[in-house]
C-alpha cells in the first residue's frame, strides 16, 4: 500500500532526532515537533488527503457527544476534536467520522482513522499497540447505583466489598473495580454500558463502575432514582483520556502539540465547564 508506506517513511523521519516526541502521560513531558511548520496542514500524513478522519464508537454517549452525532461539534470529545482539527488547519467540513468499536480502536494493526476519540485511557499496555496523544481529560472512576440499593449509603470502598458490581469489558473502570474495590463476588462484565444499566435496572447487580462524567449521565438520564455513590481513590497517578493513533503515526506529535496548546490557552478547561460537571460526587474513603 503506497500511502501506508509513505506514512511509515514519514514517521521514521519524524522520529529521527526526536527521541522524546512520542506522547507521554503526565508522568513525563511531550516534546513538540521540530521546525516552525512541521505540523502545517499540507505536511500532515493523512489517511485521506485533505480530510481529518476521526473514529469513535456508536452509540456516542453524552456528555462526550450530543444526540449520538459526533459531527455536530457538541459534547466534550466532539468539541475537543474539532478544536484540535482547527489548530491543525482543518475546517469543520474537512473532519470525517468513522464508526470504530471501542476495543478495536487500540487493537494492534493498521487503522482507517487518523485518530480515534472514545474515552480511551492512556496506559502503557495499550501503548504497545497504538500511539496516544497528550491527555485531554483527567478522569476519576466512580460507583453508581439507584436510591435504596444496598450500597446507596456507602461511604467507603470497604462497604462495597460484598456488593455485586459490574463494568464494561476492556475498560479501566473494570480494572478499578477489580483492583481498587476488590469485591468478594466475581464482577459482572458487559459489552456496553447500556447493558450494564439494564442489569442494574433489573437488580441483577448492585452498582456499576464508570468514569465520573458518564456516571453523571447515567444517573440523570438513564436511571430512575439514579445515585452516585462516590469517587474511588485516585491512587498514585491520575487517569487520562487521550486520542488514539496508529502505532508510529507521524501525526502523533502534532496532535499532542495541539492538545497541549488547547490546555495552555484554557480551551480544555472552558469545554469541560461547558459539557462536564464535577459536582455531587463524594470521595469514598
Amino acid at each position: 500500500m503506497n500511502l501506508r508506506t509513505a506514512v511509515a517513511m514519514l514517521a521514521t523521519l519524524v522520529v529521527v532526532g526526536l527521541s522524546a516526541c512520542a506522547p507521554e502521560d503526565e508522568s513525563s513531558g511531550t516534546s513538540t515537533p521540530s521546525g516552525p511548520d512541521a505540523c502545517s496542514k499540507e505536511k500532515l500524513a493523512l489517511k485521506t488527503p485533505g480530510a481529518f478522519t476521526v473514529g469513535t464508537d456508536k452509540p456516542a454517549y453524552a456528555p462526550w457527544f450530543v444526540d449520538d452525532d459526533p459531527s455536530n461539534g457538541k459534547g466534550y470529545e466532539s468539541a475537543v476534536t474539532y478544536a484540535v482539527a482547527a489548530h491543525l488547519g482543518f475546517a469543520a467540513n474537512e473532519v470525517k467520522w468513522l464508526t470504530v468499536q471501542f476495543n478495536a480502536a487500540f487493537a494492534p494493526g493498521p487503522k482507517k482513522f487518523d485518530l480515534d476519540v472514545n474515552q480511551i485511557s492512556i496506559s502503557e499496555d495499550r501503548r504497545k499497540a497504538v500511539d496516544f496523544s497528550s491527555g485531554y481529560y483527567d478522569v476519576r472512576q466512580t460507583v453508581i447505583t439507584t436510591a435504596g440499593s444496598k450500597i446507596a449509603g456507602a461511604k467507603s470502598v470497604a462497604e462495597l466489598a460484598d456488593a455485586k458490581l459490574g463494568a464494561q469489558v476492556g475498560t479501566t473502570s473494570y480494572t478499578a473495580l477489580r483492583d481498587v474495590i476488590k469485591p468478594k463476588q466475581t464482577p459482572a462484565v458487559f459489552d456496553t454500558n447500556d447493558l450494564a444499566v439494564q442489569a442494574l435496572k433489573n437488580k441483577q447487580i448492585d452498582g456499576i463502575v464508570v468514569d465520573l462524567p458518564t456516571g453523571f449521565y447515567m444517573t440523570a438520564a438513564q436511571l430512575d432514582n439514579g445515585k452516585i455513590v462516590g469517587q474511588l481513590p485516585a491512587g498514585g497517578q491520575s487517569e487520562q483520556f487521550g486520542f488514539v493513533l496508529e502505532k508510529g503515526s507521524a501525526l502523533t506529535p502534532c496532535v499532542s502539540q495541539a492538545v497541549d496548546a488547547l490546555k495552555a490557552d484554557g480551551t480544555l478547561a472552558k469545554l469541560q465547564q461547558q459539557y462536564l460537571t464535577a459536582e455531587g460526587a463524594p470521595e469514598l474513603s
